[in-house]
Parts: C-alpha cells; sequence; structure tokens
C-alpha cells in the first residue's frame, strides 16, 4: 500500500563501514572503564552500543521494567537503529535512554495526561518509539503499541483499524511516526486527545516539575493488542510483574542468555509480542544490546538481516517461517559468517520444517548451524513464551499418520510414503513456574498424542482483555487457567501444536487442518510461495464447503485455468476432498500486524465480494 518511502540515506552523516564495525566494536569493548567507555561510545553515535555490558549480568530479577533500565543505564549496551539498507542510524545506549525517557515522562505528564492514562504508540523501530514507550512507563502512563500499514488493505481500513484499537484502549495520547506523519489528522480527527503527533513535537510541551511516580509490580506496564487474525483487536493487559515474569523465564530458561557474548539482532515489529517483548524488553532486562532493523523494509532485503548479524556477531535472533524462507530465497549478500548464531528462534505461525531445511542447505557454507534453530511456542495472553525446545538440537519432528488424526484425532506416529503423512515440529517443554495442559472437550486432560485443545497457567498471563470482560472470562478461568484456542497434544513432556480449533474444517467426520491443504498447494505447485494460499469452510445449505483463495500471477487464462485445475486436481489426490479454488490477484489475501495469513479475514472478505476477480471456480 502507499507507504512513504524510508527516511533518506542523505540524512545519515556517515555509513557505517560494514566490513570493520566489528573489528572497532571489539577494541572499543577493551577500553579501561565502564565509565569512561559509556561516555565515549556516547560521544561517538556512529559505532554501535558494545556487546559487552561491563556489568554484572541480572537476568530479568527486577520488580519492575523501570527498574531494568535504571540498571542498565550503569552498563554500556544499547539498542541501535539500523536502516533497512544496515546502515546505522542512531545509538541508544541504556544510559541515554533512560536520561530520555525521564524527560518524555515529564513532557508526557506536561501535556495534561495523569497517571493510567493510556498512550498509543504506532511503533516504528526506532529511538522516538523506545523514548516514548518508556517515558511512558516512568510517567505511570499505559502505552499501547500499535501498527504500521504493512499488513491492511489499503489506507482506508488500516486507518478505521487503527481509529478503533485507539479507542478500544481509551487512549488519551497518539504518537504518529514521521514516516505517516501525513496520516496523523485521519487517525486521530474527532478524537478526545491531550496530544496528537510525532516525539519531536514533545519538545513545545512545559514538563511537568512534579516528582515522577513509584511504579509497583502490580501496575499496568502496557496493551498488547492482539493481531486480529479473528477478531477486531482487543487490548491485553500486562502487569508489570507478568511482563517481567516472561522476561526472566525467556532469559534463564528459554534463551539461557550467557554472561557475556550475547547479541540480538531482530527485525520483527515492535507492536507484535515477539518483538515488543522478545527483542525490546527482554534483551534490556538482560543488558543486551540489540540491532533493530525497520520491519516495513525486511520483505524489500531480507539478507540485510543475516549481514547485520554477520558484521555484528549476533548470536539471537528470531523470525517466523517466512522470513528464512524470503533469506533462502535471495542471492547471498557477499561473504557471511553465521557461525556467531547460536539460537535461530522460530515461532509466531505454524512452524514449516521445510523451509528451515532448506535455509540450513543454503546457509552452511556460510557458517550457519543447523542445531542453532530453536522452536518455541507463545502468545500475548501470556505475554510472550510458554514453552522452548532445548537448545543447541535444532529442530525435532514428529511424522504422523495425517488420515488417523483426521478421523480419530490420536497422532500415531507413521514413516510409511504410502500413506498421508503430516510433520509436525515440537515446540519445548513450558517454562518453570507454568504449567500446560491438553484437554477433550469435556475438559479432560489428554494423554501424550491425543488431540485437543491447549491451557496454560503461570505467572506471565495476561490480566485480562482491557476493559473486555466478557472475552476476558471466555478465555481465563476462575483457577486462571488460559484457553489458548490452539490444537495440539503432548509428546514426552514437550508440547506439539497442529492449529487453531477456529480454523479447524470438519467434513464427513473427518477433522482437516486447513495449513494441510495450503502447504500441499504451496509445495507441490511451482509458481505458488509461502502465504499464497488461504483455505476455509464456508456453510452451504446446512453443509460445509472448502474454499481456497489462491493468488494468482499468471496473466494469460490458459495458464490460469491451469493453476485452478492443478490445485483443485492436488487436494482431491492428495487429500480426498473437493475444493472450490478462487484464484485472486497478488497480494491481496489479508495478513496480520505480525505477518500471519489470517483465514478469518479472508473469508469475510470473500463473503463480502471484497476480492478483485481474477478467475473463480466451483470445483
Amino acid at each position: 500500500m502507499g507507504v512513504p518511502q524510508e527516511l533518506s540515506d542523505t540524512m545519515i552523516k556517515t555509513p557505517l563501514d560494514a566490513r570493520g564495525s566489528h573489528e572497532t566494536v571489539a577494541s572499543r569493548n577493551a577500553a579501561a572503564s565502564p565509565a569512561a567507555q559509556n561516555e565515549a561510545y556516547a560521544a561517538d553515535s556512529l559505532l554501535p552500543t558494545p556487546t559487552s555490558s561491563g556489568q554484572a549480568r541480572i537476568l530479568g530479577d527486577f520488580p519492575t521494567f523501570v527498574a531494568a533500565l535504571d540498571y542498565a543505564a550503569e552498563g554500556r549496551s544499547g539498542f541501535n537503529i539500523y536502516s533497512g539498507r544496515g546502515q546505522l542510524l542512531e545509538q541508544l545506549g541504556y544510559a541515554r535512554l533512560r536520561e530520555e525517557a525521564m524527560e518524555t515522562a515529564h513532557r508526557l505528564l506536561g501535556t495534561g495526561l495523569v497517571r493510567g492514562d493510556r498512550v498509543a504508540i504506532i511503533a516504528e523501530s526506532d529511538g522516538d518509539f523506545a523514548r516514548v514507550f518508556f517515558g511512558c512507563q516512568y510517567a505511570g502512563l499505559i502505552p499501547a503499541p500499535l501498527p504500521l500499514p504493512v499488513a491492511f488493505g489499503g489506507r482506508e481500513a488500516y486507518v478505521a483499524t487503527l481509529r478503533g484499537m485507539i479507542s478500544s484502549a481509551g487512549a488519551r495520547a497518539v504518537f504518529v511516526p514521521d514516516i505517516i506523519a501525513g496520516w496523523t489528522s485521519e487517525i486521530t480527527e474527532g478524537l478526545d486527545l491531550a496530544y496528537a503527533g510525532n516525539a519531536t513535537g514533545l519538545q513545545d510541551v512545559t514538563p511537568t516539575t512534579a516528582a515522577l511516580p513509584e511504579i509497583g509490580p502490580d501496575d499496568l506496564s502496557y496493551l498488547q493488542f492482539s493481531s486480529g487474525s479473528t477478531r477486531f483487536p482487543v487490548g491485553v493487559a500486562v502487569t508489570q510483574r507478568a511482563g517481567m515474569a516472561n522476561a526472566r523465564a525467556i532469559a534463564r530458561y528459554g534463551l539461557r542468555v550467557r554472561d557475556d557474548g550475547d547479541r540480538c539482532v531482530s527485525w520483527l515489529p515492535l507492536y507484535h509480542d515477539m518483538g515488543l517483548v522478545g527483542f525490546f524488553l527482554t534483551p534490556l532486562t538482560c543488558q543486551l544490546s540489540v540491532d533493530l532493523l525497520p520491519t516495513r523494509e525486511f520483505a524489500r532485503r531480507p539478507q540485510v538481516w543475516l549481514d547485520l548479524i554477520s558484521r555484528n556477531r549476533g548470536t539471537i535472533a528470531y523470525s517466523p517461517s517466512f522470513g528464512y524462507e524470503l533469506c533462502a530465497r535471495r542471492p547471498i549478500p557477499g561473504p557471511l559468517d553465521l557461525s556467531c548464531w547460536r539460537i535461530a528462534g522460530i515461532g509466531g505461525d505454524m512452524i514449516r520444517h521445510h523451509i528451515l531445511e532448506a535455509f540450513s542447505e543454503r546457509f552452511a557454507s556460510s557458517g550457519f548451524p543447523a542445531s542453532a534453530f530453536v522452536a518455541s511456542y507463545g502468545m500475548a495472553e501470556a505475554t510472550l513464551a510458554i514453552s522452548f525446545a532445548p537448545l543447541d538440537t535444532g529442530i525435532e519432528t514428529d511424522t504422523i499418520d495425517l488420515r488417523h488424526l483426521e478421523m480419530h484425532g490420536v497422532a500415531r506416529p507413521c514413516d510409511d510414503p504410502s500413506n498421508a503423512l503430516r510433520t509436525f515440529i515440537l515446540c519445548g517443554r513450558v517454562l518453570p513456574e507454568h504449567e500446560i495442559e491438553v484437554r477433550d472437550s469435556r475438559g479432560r486432560v489428554q494423554p501424550d498424542r491425543h488431540v485437543g485443545t491447549i491451557y496454560v497457567r503461570g505467572p506471565s498471563l495476561m490480566q485480562g482483555y482491557f476493559q473486555a470482560e466478557r472475552e476476558t472470562r471466555a478465555v481465563l478461568d476462575d483457577h486462571g487457567w488460559l484457553n489458548t484456542g490452539d490444537l495440539g497434544y503432548m509428546l514426552n513432556g514437550q508440547v506439539v501444536v497442529s492449529g487453531r480449533a477456529k480454523d479447524l474444517i470438519i467434513v464427513n467426520g473427518r477433522n482437516i487442518w486447513p495449513q494441510d491443504l495450503e502447504w500441499s498447494a504451496e509445495t507441490e505447485i511451482v509458481s505458488l510461495r509461502s502465504r499464497d494460499v488461504a483455505v476455509f469452510s464456508v456453510d452451504e445449505e446446512g453443509s460445509e464447503r472448502i474454499v481456497a483463495l489462491v493468488q494468482c500471477r499468471a496473466t494469460l487464462a490458459a495458464e490460469r485455468e491451469r493453476l485452478r485445475d492443478e490445485a483443485a486436481s492436488l487436494f482431491r489426490r492428495q487429500h480426498g476432498v473437493e475444493v472450490s479454488v478462487i484464484l485472486v490477484p497478488p497480494h491481496t489475501l489479508p495478513q496480520t500486524s505480525s505477518g500471519k495469513l489470517t483465514r478469518a479475514r479472508a473469508k469475510a472478505m470473500l463473503l463480502a465480494g471484497q476480492f478483485p476477480e481474477v478467475a473463480s471456480s466451483a470445483a
């Protein structure tokens, strides 16, 4: 959609030398004292913060994120903001972030905001987001990170969704990044706001002289909006205590952050839980440096992510499956050394093992260790992480008889190629102090390999959906158990996620997972790519009809007809089901703010006649 171009490279004073930066950082790490190094780094904004913080490592053992930043500010690490081309735009050490966040807090309160007010921040991956987010933390305000327009159907739809989020949060201030500054009036028109504009505009606000409030563990830290895959997004209310509990568990048990040598590199959006908690809050609570790339540039230049890992010796980086696929499909950006990458995390969507295998093969010559892959499972309602696979073992899979699963709900192991097979990824054990159960429709805990609904409980769970008691009661019971809405099974203490309950298609007693059909088409049909197919069912006079929306790039009628017939034949041959294949133009299948395909929205768009016609079939 019509997002403005990235900030001009002419705004960058001098590009960071891509080949020499690691050597320079290493030499700077050897400076005499932490205080002297901190001052030196602050004086030279063209060098990223060092990997070593120069202080005793504390792994998230703080009462609040404010306390975590107070401690991190005593060291040398921090955030490093890069352009989509991999040039360093801003070095924001935690010491400077703390100082500027506290100044921002005084100015926020100077606008007339009071403790407990919500502040919507359209989240660009830049220093302004960090300053405003932590300014809110110090001021006792509740930030609500909101998405940039990268996953919506157009400007009008984006603005409408955004205004709904702002209203749902009851926000009294809205921060709009410069890249969409021209949309500010549309976004904020008619809203009762104490402030609307960019972060720079706060400089015109007279700061309050009152002391900043004391922040406690039971105060709300932020609102995390759901990705909006099934309904209008609702704000997940995360307390300081819950957020810190998850960050601590991730650092200690999931990632096993090292005393020295770990560094994070991320392109993940800061309005999504994986980006916000995984690569913004958790690293800060562990005093780790983070190299941040703009999310909106990743699809255009995914190789920059790998180059930055290689250049700055990053050790921890995460992506959904499609990120690894994009990297594997593009040319390798010159010499890479990925041997430093010890945790190549995978999460955020159903994990496709063949994509990870292709990535491993492609970058083996660059030193990438396949053992670095780490599967995990989580959701915003649990702050972020629920489980982690063991480190240093790579991806562990479980191949099962798909027809037996569909008919009996049991994941029976099978390696007979004459059978229809499905390979799942084991997503690890639940984090310490947390619990996980797989239950049937009557609430009974299921034995290994029996599919049911996944429930979790623990200190990381949300307080509830913000000002949405009915929605909260629908998923959180009186005993603290969260119904995740996911289906899966347990295997030797590890959880295996098989799909979303809402997506399940039931035909003639068979439980059909739509991603099985989607993955078959995207794997077997050469012209298709990941996220090119959306499968769901529609009710027609009491019976279900399976529909597949397929993004078509062919321009000739004969080629379109061939694609439609090939897909319908594939579904019939491999899955034994009749599917109505409808071709839609490229880039029209809707995605959530985190880049996941949203079948529910695709279905709603189809029923509303919102897809431009390419070709259709009533197979």
